[in-house]
């Protein structure tokens, strides 16, 4: 199989001709040959050194024993490169260790180096949380000791968050934290399903741990945030004793089998000493930033693996010969053609395509807002471009991730049998992407935030700016010729979107709000379906300039026959081509589910707990 998890052309289109990197001084030393040789670096290291570990890690796993872990030998080469890269602060403030990059060049980065494996990067997007938590909460003895050697990633970090009872509410948990005299805290308690909770590639974790001091309010109102070090660390940086973060096991899963997925306990064999971090009572807040760097990680993961899929499908269909042209049915003396030749090769292909590229732009352009919000003298472009990172979060988590597993579904179903085999790497590929709609918030939970609160979120004027931002978009797009048809099915949609949103935002502020949240999943399909649809039509007005200029004219003939012999011309028609296909047969699917919501049947709220089958 061809080594190609991304495209690098799309990668560069999008950074250089679509978005563009913002124009300020903070990044000045990021021109486009710097990106360009970023890009290529990591690029490097994903298929020279990432992407060999992921099957052997895959089958090897990692092994438990006596609360050890070991994870698979191969990924220990890998994390020296990687750390030695500094890699894994590649975007944050040289203050701190950092490399300074824009967010919009580390997303492009963490494309390849995600895509060639997710469970060994998890490693280190676990650790980078935890490392930002202190930064941004920590107190000046807490960031001499931590921040550091998190940030080389000498040291790992993780997120101790969920317990048995305690999952998607928080609020349940029941880990306490008891005072001693000393301004410590003695933190007892289990959390299970910690990514990164032990392991072998570090010789000490920092786990940021939510519990409760003792006579704190109940619920999510008295959660503090701890800092809990794996063995105590001394004051000038030194590793003390064993702190009795204890692995009690790991869990089997259904994929990312290099990752340990780890159950540890804490003041249960000897004390477990942490320092507060931040204020009492506020860990929910402050375990927030953590939460939504993590969930737009997630949905980078998600992005990362689909468009890993999709490189290994369209490579094994321009080579995998079967069957003959349905042209040359007839013909007894035809040969058999590549099955990217077959219609239904192609369409699949073609989805796949338009989701990957779809979700590349979204969430680069996510980042570009991150980057806007943090260098902007402006306070009220500061302030729309932080929201919209907000709004946009439950979209790029959880969108992109329902997304990414119909993408790898597809990458399976374009190998046949084959994909179906542990001898291609497809198969590993859905296995892992499986998890993304799970973990950080489930994507029921990421609709329900869209729904509940960025909708509503000041007086709605997220939403405002999101569909002003689709609405500039669509004004451009009128003026490039050939695009008007498309055009004019995006604005519907975005009409439609609005129309729906204001029913249901209103119904979910009504005595019909169970109604409201019974329809928060597909609200969520739609705006992403809207959102794709926006930034497809945005690269093909990009493009359909480009293309004319290369190819004389927008006639078809004229530009097939140029895309034969020009690469360029080949991909901006590509371009114009998956946003039509997009926008003329995908995105009529969103507009009747708009009709469903908008309609609100009552079935879900009203159907009898009893009538769902036996007991």
């Amino acid at each position: 199989m061809a080594q190609l998890i991304s495209d690098r052309r799309d990668i560069d289109f999008v950074l250089h001709e679509q978005l563009g990197l913002v124009d300020h001084e903070t990044f000045a030393e990021f021109n486009k040959k710097t990106v360009d040789l970023i890009v290529s670096e990591a690029r490097n290291l994903a298929v020279k050194e990432i992407l060999p570990t992921q099957q052997p890690g895959d089958e090897e796993g990692c092994i438990f024993d006596n609360g050890k872990v070991t994870v698979p030998k191969c990924f220990h080469r890998a994390w020296e490169l990687y750390k030695e890269g500094e890699w894994l602060a590649m975007t944050d403030d040289p203050a701190v260790g950092g490399q300074g990059m824009p967010k919009l060049v580390g997303l492009a980065a963490n494309e390849y180096l995600i895509g060639a494996n997710p469970a060994f990067m998890l490693y280190s997007g676990m650790t980078h949380g935890a490392a930002t938590l202190v930064e941004s909460f920590g107190t000046d003895e807490q960031k001499k000791l931590y921040q550091e050697k998190m940030f080389s990633g000498e040291w790992g970090g993780t997120m101790l968050l969920t317990e048995a009872e305690a999952g998607s509410d928080v609020g349940a948990l029941t880990s306490t934290a008891r005072k001693n005299d000393d301004g410590t805290y003695s933190i007892t308690g289990t959390k299970i399903f910690i990514s990164a909770g032990e392991h072998d590639l570090a010789e000490n974790i920092i786990h940021p741990v939510l519990a409760r001091i003792e006579g704190a309010p109940a619920g999510t109102r008295g959660i503090s945030l701890f800092l809990v070090p794996k063995y105590h660390v001394n004051g000038d940086g030194s590793l003390g004793k064993f702190n009795n973060v204890v692995c009690t096991g790991i869990e089997e899963k259904m994929g990312i089998h290099g990752n340990a997925t780890c159950t540890l306990s804490l003041g249960e064999k000897g004390e477990s000493i942490g320092t507060l971090l931040g204020e009492e009572n506020k860990g929910m807040p402050a375990m927030f930033k953590m939460m939504n760097e993590a969930r737009a990680f997630v949905g980078l993961q998600g992005f990362a693996v689909s468009t890993a899929s999709y490189m290994y499908a369209l490579d094994y269909a321009r080579t995998r010969v079967q069957g003959r042209n349905l042209l040359k049915s007839r013909d007894p003396d035809a040969k058999d053609c590549a099955i990217i030749e077959h219609p239904d090769v192609r369409r699949q292909l073609l989805n796949m395509k338009a989701w990957v590229e779809g979700m590349r732009s979204l969430i680069y352009f996510n980042g570009k807002c991150s980057d806007i919000a943090a260098t902007t003298d402006d306070p009220g472009e500061r302030e729309k471009y932080a929201d919209m990172v907000e709004l946009l979060t439950p979209l790029v988590k959880g969108y992109v991730t329902d997304r990414a597993l119909e993408v790898c579904s597809h990458g399976v179903q374009v190998f046949g049998g084959y994909g179906y085999i542990k001898e291609f790497p497809v198969e590993q590929l859905m296995r892992d992407s499986r998890i993304y709609m799970i973990y950080e918030g489930t994507n029921g939970i990421q609709a329900m935030d869209l729904l509940g609160r960025k909708l509503a979120m000041k007086g709605g004027k997220l939403f405002t700016d999101f569909i002003e931002e689709i609405r500039a978009v669509i004004v451009r797009a009128r003026e490039v010729d050939g695009l008007t048809a498309i055009t004019d099915r995006v604005e519907k949609a975005v009409d439609r979107l609005v129309s729906t949103a204001k029913v249901i935002g209103e119904r979910a502020k009504s005595k019909d709000v169970l109604n409201a949240y019974s329809f928060a999943h597909p609200f969520l399909e739609v705006t992403g379906d809207v959102a794709m649809a926006w930034m497809l039509l945005w690269r093909a007005s990009v493009a359909a300039p480009k293309l004319a200029k290369k190819a004389g004219s927008l006639d078809w003939e004229t530009v097939a026959a140029k895309a034969a012999t020009n690469k360029d011309a080949a991909y901006y028609a590509g371009q114009i081509r998956t946003a039509q296909f997009f926008i003329n047969t995908l995105l009529p699917s969103a507009l009747a589910k708009m009709d469903a919501i908008v309609e609100g049947d009552t079935s879900v709220e009203e159907m009898p707990e009893a009538s769902f089958g036996s007991k």
